[in-house]
Order: C-alpha cells, then sequence, then structure tokens
C-alpha cells in the first residue's frame, strides 16, 4: 500500500521527529536513483519501527553511515528512504579488561580508535577513509585493510551484532535474542552484505593493544619473479609481521611493505632478519602514510574508462598477476596500479583509452583470475560501465542459496534492492 507524500511526512515525523526528517536532495541520490525522503532516527528501536512503517507500505530503503563507499555495489533497483545512522554514534561499552566493546553503528572508526586508545587498546583494522567511514559501512562493505595480515578481516573481530529487520524487530547474536533467527551466523551475514538483510545497529569487537613500537620497511624488486620470490619467502619464514603489502604499477618496480610491530627488542631483531632474507630488494624509505596508500587510488578521480575493483589472487603470485596486467598494458595502451594486502587480497585500478577497451580489458583479467581461483569485484566505476561489465562478476552456484537467506530477512525486497549479488 503506497501512501501519499503528505501523509508520508506526517507518519515518518511521528516516528522519528519532525527535527529529523527532511526531502531527499540531488545530493543524496546514490547511483542516480534519487530517494524521497530522509530520516535520522535516535536508536535501533526507531530504526526497527521506520522499516516497519516502510515495509507496510512498500517502500525501499537504504541505510546510509558516512556515505564514503556509496558508489560501490550495484545500482538500486529502486529507492524511497534513506535511513541516517549518524545520530548512532556513541561506543556503548567498553570492557578494556576483557578486551571488547560494543559501538553504534553511526560511529567512526576513527572517533570508536580514540575511546579505545583511552586504555592503550584499538580495534585492530584500517579500512578506507576512517576518519569519516562508519562502523555499519566497513561491516556492510567488508572493507578492512592492511592489518588484516596479522589480525585477519572483519570475520575475525566480530563477536556480535544487533540488527534491525524490516519487519520492525531486532535481532542479537548472542545474550537474550530479541527475535528468533536460529541457524543463522549474524555477523558473518551481515559482513559484506551491502545492507540488504538488515540495518546494522551496533556491533561488538574484539579488540587488541596499541602497539608500543613499530617500524615498517619498503623493499624495491626488479622483476615480478622476485616479487614471487620475496613474497613466498616471507610467508614461509619464521617472521611474524603485522603486515604485508605489495604495490605495483604500470612502468614502476613493484615494492613490499613489511610492517612490525612489539618490543623495540623483537622487532628490531625481526627487521634485521627480514633484510637478511630479501637480499634482492632495495631498502628504500618507508612513507608514513603506508598503511593508506590504496586511498590514493581515487586521488586523480575516475573517468569513463577508468575503474577500481576489489580483486582476490593466490597470495604467493603477486608477480604472475602483475605479469597480467602488464601484458594487457602492452596489448591495449591499459594504465594499472595494484595495492595488494593481507593474504591474495587488494585492489587494482585500471584506466583505459576507451571505454571499450576497459570492458574488454576487464572481460580478459576475470577469466585469468579465474584460472588461478581469483575474482574482480567492481568498486567504482562510471554506471555505464557498471551496467556492461556487471559489478560482482561469476559468483558461482552459491546465488540460490543467497536468494533464499534474502527472502528469509527480507521477504518485499525493502531494504537496498539490486544492490548485491544477483540483483538481491
Amino acid at each position: 500500500m503506497q501512501v501519499d507524500t503528505d501523509t508520508q511526512r506526517k507518519e515518518l515525523a511521528e516516528l522519528v521527529g519532525e527535527q529529523y526528517l527532511r526531502p531527499a536532495t540531488l545530493t543524496d541520490a546514490i547511483e542516480g536513483v534519487q530517494a524521497q525522503w530522509v530520516v535520522a532516527p535516535a536508536d535501533g528501536q526507531e530504526i526497527a519501527r521506520v522499516l516497519r512503517w516502510a515495509n507496510e507500505h512498500n517502500l525501499h530503503v537504504a541505510p546510509v553511515g558516512g556515505g564514503t563507499k556509496l558508489a560501490w555495489g550495484s545500482k538500486p533497483q529502486a529507492l524511497d528512504l534513506l535511513v541516517s545512522t549518524h545520530r548512532l554514534n556513541n561506543v556503548l561499552e567498553h570492557t578494556w579488561a576483557d578486551m571488547t566493546a560494543t559501538v553504534q553503528a553511526g560511529c567512526s572508526v576513527a572517533k570508536f580508535q580514540r575511546v579505545l586508545a583511552t586504555h592503550q587498546q584499538r580495534l585492530a583494522l584500517d579500512p578506507l577513509w576512517e576518519d569519516t567511514a562508519t562502523i555499519g559501512g566497513i561491516l556492510a562493505t567488508n572493507d578492512s585493510g592492511l592489518l588484516r595480515t596479522r589480525f585477519g578481516a572483519l570475520r575475525d573481530l566480530l563477536l556480535g551484532v544487533t540488527i534491525a529487520l524490516p519487519d520492525g524487530t531486532l535481532a542479537k547474536s548472542g545474550g537474550k535474542v530479541v527475535k528468533n533467527v536460529a541457524g543463522y551466523d549474524l555477523p558473518k551475514l551481515m559482513i559484506g552484505a551491502f545492507g540488504t538483510l538488515g540495518v546494522i545497529v551496533e556491533a561488538t569487537f574484539r579488540l587488541y593493544a596499541l602497539p608500543g613500537y613499530a617500524r615498517t620497511l619498503t623493499f624495491t624488486v626488479p622483476t615480478f619473479a622476485v616479487l614471487d620470490q620475496s613474497v613466498y619467502t616471507l610467508f614461509n619464514s619464521t617472521l611474524a609481521p603485522t603486515a604485508i603489502q605489495i604495490r605495483a604499477a604500470t612502468d614502476t618496480y613493484p615494492q613490499i611493505d613489511v610492517q612490525f610491530e612489539g618490543l623495540s627488542g623483537a622487532v628490531d631483531a625481526q627487521i634485521n632478519r627480514c633484510i637478511h632474507l630479501l637480499p634482492n630488494g632495495q631498502q628504500v624509505n618507508t612513507p608514513e602514510d603506508v598503511g593508506h596508500v590504496r586511498q590514493q587510488l581515487w586521488q586523480s578521480g575516475l573517468t569513463a574508462s577508468s575503474l577500481i575493483g576489489k580483486i582476490s589472487n593466490l597470495p604467493a603470485v603477486p608477480g604472475q598477476l602483475c605479469t597480467i596486467l602488464q601484458r594487457l598494458n602492452k596489448a591495449h595502451h591499459l594504465t594499472w596500479q595494484l595495492v595488494m594486502q593481507g593474504y591474495g587480497v587488494g585492489l587494482v585500478r585500471l584506466d583505459a583509452e576507451n571505454d571499450e577497451t576497459l570492458v574488454s580489458v576487464l572481460s580478459v583479467l576475470r577469466a585469468e583470475l579465474a584460472k588461478q581461483e581469483g575474482a574482480l569485484v567492481v568498486l567504482d566505476a562510471a554506471q555505464q560501465i557498471k551496467e556492461r561489465v556487471g559489478v560482482w562478476g561469476d559468483v558461482g552456484d552459491v546465488l540460490p542459496l543467497m536468494k533464499r537467506v534474502k527472502e528469509q530477512f527480507d521477504e518485499r525486497q525493502v531494504l537496498n534492492p539490486g544492490r548485491f549479488v544477483g540483483g538481491i
């Protein structure tokens, strides 16, 4: 049942308060699709009531945090209402003795880290644009970063989650369950689901101590073959780096960043051992912002014939991936930049002479990655490029199961319809 605009305003204002409701503008559009309203609920209960209202009236909802990754994912099939989490911005509980903390979804990563740092603790991840990115946003898009080498991805750090469901109830993992979702691992389902199953309200994380001492080495290697050899050596050594990052680009030598944390004596000993293990590498000055290298892929802006994608590949052969990219460079005058973080996961930027070339190159690259059990998901690109190549690529035979899960949580397709894999 649809309702007229005046009635919508009145009913939404009753749910969240007149001052927390406004008409959507062009700047609120997601991939060119504009909503009618933007609401900012005060807590999870209000979010749940807004979702129930939208569900009853067959309206479509998108949750919004800091807005740093709204360009990611597919174009929404429909959009009526944006639910902003900016009022849910507090750290609810920091049990520092147990090294856990519960935080609201609208809290920025940077604010969360500042609170944790008062007890010399941290959330051991470094997502993109952490000053603006929110906890809910990084969970929804599965953005972790460089530190995953030591501490794992988000699924390894997340202990529990509270979500608002389209039927107007709250579901929690662990503790008292408000809605029965037996059989589902809520934290893992929410990570990377792009807000298509529920709106994240709160999250509980495992914490780690802030490092007392840290050093990073950067090595430049002369060939892609030496890059693979060096990475293989690191992975099979007794070293315990906090992070390993591979950087490469068109017509430049690849570089390896190796980061160590801990007691100064132990770190210095590992640094010396690392230099000894990589005799073919040349130690160079390490940039202070090595953990934020990924953000530089966006610095020059995207054109109609460029894209940034999330790439996965066998972890020990980044040089083989670079060889493929360089071959595409020679055949199609393609410019590329690659930043691999953790074990075989990273970002790639492709800049082609025109959109036809970009589409052709991406098809070849995806086919080559598939041979190595890898994949490429388009994160950011012009809408016409996304429509032609498909954001998610081939997801195999899991799509029917994913659709059944979506139907279980959101039968009427209220939340972010079309944004996720297979039009979910």
